[in-house]
């Protein structure tokens, strides 16, 4: 007798690896990266930096929890990646003259100079995608019920 025959678990299909929704999720999170961190790397940016940036060049001068929450994440997250594009000369940070436990993030001229350069990353991505405009849109709109569906969840 085979032991290894012997002990197998019954096939149960939904736990199968390619069945798992959140598998498919972090597989085409890292194939999507793969794709950022090439395009980024010409601009001198990591992904979490491009959406701290993205945040700046939509709305210039605003705090770090204005930040965290649009992005999702905590000051603890966000005060390296900050220092860094600090330390870079793309942004500046300044306590709040109205209330000095806020900190307020301001891009600077090459911060905003940047954007120039970044304007053809999203095209690139959506041709690495091999997706039309309509495609993509769904699938983001899709994510974005996903994650509202499951943020009241958790």
């Amino acid at each position: 007798m085979n032991k290894k025959t012997d002990d197998a678990l019954p096939d149960l299909p939904l736990m199968h690896l390619d069945q798992q929704m959140c598998f498919a999720l972090y597989s085409a999170n890292l194939a999507l990266h793969k794709v950022y961190r090439t395009l980024l790397a010409q601009l001198g940016l990591t992904y979490p930096q491009y959406l701290v940036m993205l945040v700046l060049w939509e709305r210039d001068g605003v705090t770090v929890s204005e930040i965290g929450e649009r992005l999702f994440l905590d000051s603890a997250t966000l005060t390296p990646l900050l220092k860094r594009l600090e330390s870079a000369g793309l942004l500046s940070r300044r306590r709040a003259a109205a209330d000095e436990r806020q900190v307020m993030i301001t891009l600077t001229d090459a911060g905003r100079g940047l954007r120039a350069q970044a304007q053809s990353v999203p095209e690139a991505v959506a041709c690495a995608a091999a997706c039309s405009t309509e495609q993509l849109n769904g699938i983001k709109q899709q994510l974005e019920l996903l994650r509202s569906n499951l943020l009241k969840k958790g």
